[in-house]
């Protein structure tokens, strides 16, 4: 059932709003990754619980399954040049699936663009040698844009790192958000946003997990910049969100049945594994091995196949990401917790904490 289906799309969301004070927003990281709180939520009894992530080895268990989203985020915000010498900001919004390629080798993209534009040319202020044409303008500044070449590599050489709009910071990103915003296991070129509840593990604690006998997986979901936008009351209705690439490999799939088939628990690190997950999982099937676009909409009422635990960090208000966590265990017991992780003064968003639910 789609999760706008009888209902006013604005009801559904303002079920999800609460209110958070601006200094409970994280602008930076934790000084250590494992270092950050962690809010555990019973699903069966609603009890609560307070720790740290490094604790994650004493509450999982031998023969369960973290899944992980390995898509890595790709400096994605580029600093370009008028004719006229004044300064636009062009964010590449899947940077690694272009809308076409032509056949001698320019890229035409989606970008959003932040700044008046009134001419077909750009250039990159890092390098103005580098021409950008535009291609079309579209609605709210998003704009069809061609690169002299792969957007991937330019974005690697002159690009910064697309950080969130909520992080507000007067001097911009530091060199540390390259390092502390990517997953230590991130490795596929492709994402523009973070799977920030994966921010939280490092490869010490990894490794300890594996040796008690943990399994660790990987899919792939390359996060877009709509994991910041406010869903439209037609997505709602219609239950889909914006498409986002994903894959899930063979090896994912025979990890996932083997945990289920020895009786261990899948807990997915993060919305978007959980996503994927689910997506492929679709109609009580085993997990299919599959790559494609992933448009699945989860919110209560959904029925989990492929999922028994997740990682997440707390999310914005009025957000698909926070509906998700809800239908996983229910939308009350979710309000409250968030209610009862402000009170304690838990820290929101990327570079927030987590909440473990099991």
């Amino acid at each position: 059932m789609a999760a706008g289906a009888g209902h006013n799309p604005e009801d559904i969301l303002a079920a999800y709003d609460y209110d958070l004070p601006p200094g409970r927003i994280a602008q930076h990281p934790a000084r250590r990754r494992e270092a950050a709180r962690l809010m555990r939520l019973e699903r069966a009894s609603g009890l609560l619980e307070h720790g740290t992530i490094a604790e994650l080895p004493s509450i999982l268990r031998p023969g369960d399954l973290l899944v992980m989203n390995d898509t890595k985020v790709v400096p994605a915000r580029l600093l370009a040049l008028k004719p006229s010498g004044g300064l636009v900001e062009v964010f590449l919004l899947s940077p690694a699936q272009p809308v076409e390629v032509c056949p001698n080798g320019w890229e035409t993209h989606q970008v959003l663009i932040r700044g008046k534009i009134s001419h077909s040319t750009l250039y990159l202020q890092k390098n103005p040698q580098v021409e950008l044409k535009l291609v079309e303008k579209k609605e709210r500044g998003q704009a069809l844009l061609a690169f002299p070449g792969s957007a991937l590599k330019l974005a690697a050489l002159f690009g910064s790192t697309p950080l969130p709009p909520y992080i507000k910071r007067p001097d911009g990103d530091k060199p540390l958000d390259k390092l502390r915003y990517q997953t230590v296991y991130a490795k596929r070129d492709g994402a523009v946003a973070a799977p920030t509840a994966g921010l939280h593990l490092s490869k010490n604690l990894l490794a300890k997990l594996q040796g008690l006998g943990v399994g660790l997986g990987y899919i792939t979901l390359h996060v877009g910049y709509g994991t910041f936008a406010q869903p439209e009351a037609q997505d709602l209705a219609q239950g889909r969100l914006h498409g986002e690439w994903a894959e899930i490999t063979p090896r994912l799939a025979a990890q996932h049945a083997a945990c289920r088939a020895a009786g261990g628990r899948v807990i997915a690190v993060g919305t978007t594994s959980a996503r994927a997950l689910e997506w492929a999982s679709a109609s009580g099937r085993q997990l299919q091995a599959m790559n494609g676009l992933c448009g699945l909409l989860i919110a209560p009422g959904f029925v989990f196949q492929a999922i028994d635990g997740l990682l997440t960090n707390f999310h914005l208000p009025r957000t698909t990401l926070l509906m998700l966590v809800a239908a996983l265990a229910g939308r009350q017991r979710v309000m409250a917790a968030y209610q009862e992780a402000v009170r304690l003064g838990y820290r929101f968003y990327s570079y927030g904490d987590a909440m473990l639910i099991l």
